[in-house]
């Protein structure tokens, strides 16, 4: 059985960021991605897709994604649910992000000036490595 779901989309906020009982680092983030087609109107619309990151990659989204920021995601789709306070139970499907790939520049820093911007590097990229 196959559950990937890969998506490339620009956060709708800033990233929540909290921590589990057992100390474990937690973020949440949605984002909106583009349909491939448009509607009967000719529109494009959009999906709003919630995002769960764990551990030290919470962390680094939480330190350094934003609102308007284009991400890639890699992960898995889950759906879950629980019983509100009202008493009725609740469904969510969110996307259990395995990797997340930072896809633009950070805004620039207030500190460094305003000749450079803030560059976010994942573990195996590196901005030397860019050809071009």
């Amino acid at each position: 059985m196959l559950n990937r779901v890969i998506l490339i989309g620009r956060l709708t906020a800033d990233p929540e960021l909290r921590y589990t009982q057992s100390g474990t680092a937690v973020a949440n983030f949605r984002i909106a991605v583009d349909r491939p087609f448009t509607n009967q109107s000719g529109e494009r619309e959009t999906d709003f897709i919630p995002i769960v990151v764990w551990d030290k990659q919470a962390e680094t989204c939480a330190n350094y994604l934003n609102k308007g920021r284009l991400v890639a995601v890699d992960g898995r789709m889950q759906v879950r649910s629980y019983d509100a306070q009202d008493g009725s139970r609740r469904w969510v499907t969110e996307v259990v992000a395995q990797d997340v790939r930072f896809l633009d520049w950070g805004r620039q820093s207030d500190q460094e000036g305003d000749s450079q911007k803030t560059v976010t590097q994942s573990d195996d990229f590196f901005i030397d490595d860019v050809p071009f």
